[in-house]
């Protein structure tokens, strides 16, 4: 009868043993699958961030110097009634850029939709 117990006893341990091992490997994926790829993304996000908030701040500058130039260098064209024009001058220009910066998105978005598509079908 201990004979019997005993190599049951090792049967359980091993059972044991593996289920740890099965364990250990299972967390181990996880962590390969899920917090690698959200570092990289963190990375990505980071740098996308940094780069867009650079790019508004020289888009500013880029504005404001513009403004500055059509105010300074055009002589008189203009004064009086038209000083409002270099504003709007402006305006339009941040719109074209704003508006070229969302068509560009819009078509790499459209690119991955479709290669999403390919690889489906």
């Amino acid at each position: 009868m201990t004979r019997g117990r005993k190599e049951n006893d090792k049967g359980s341990g091993r059972i044991q043993a593996m289920g740890g091992d099965t364990l250990q490997l299972v967390v181990d994926y996880v962590k390969q699958e899920t917090l690698q790829p959200l570092k990289g993304l963190g990375r990505f996000i980071v740098f996308g961030v940094a780069g867009s908030v650079a790019l508004g701040i020289g888009l500013v500058i880029l504005t404001v110097g513009f403004l500055r130039l059509l105010q300074g260098e055009t002589g008189s064209t203009f004064t009086g009634n038209w000083s409002w024009a270099p504003y709007l001058i402006c305006t339009v220009f941040v719109l074209a850029v704003a508006s070229a910066a969302v068509a560009a998105i819009s078509r790499g978005q459209g690119k991955r939709q479709v290669e999403r598509h390919k690889e489906t079908a």
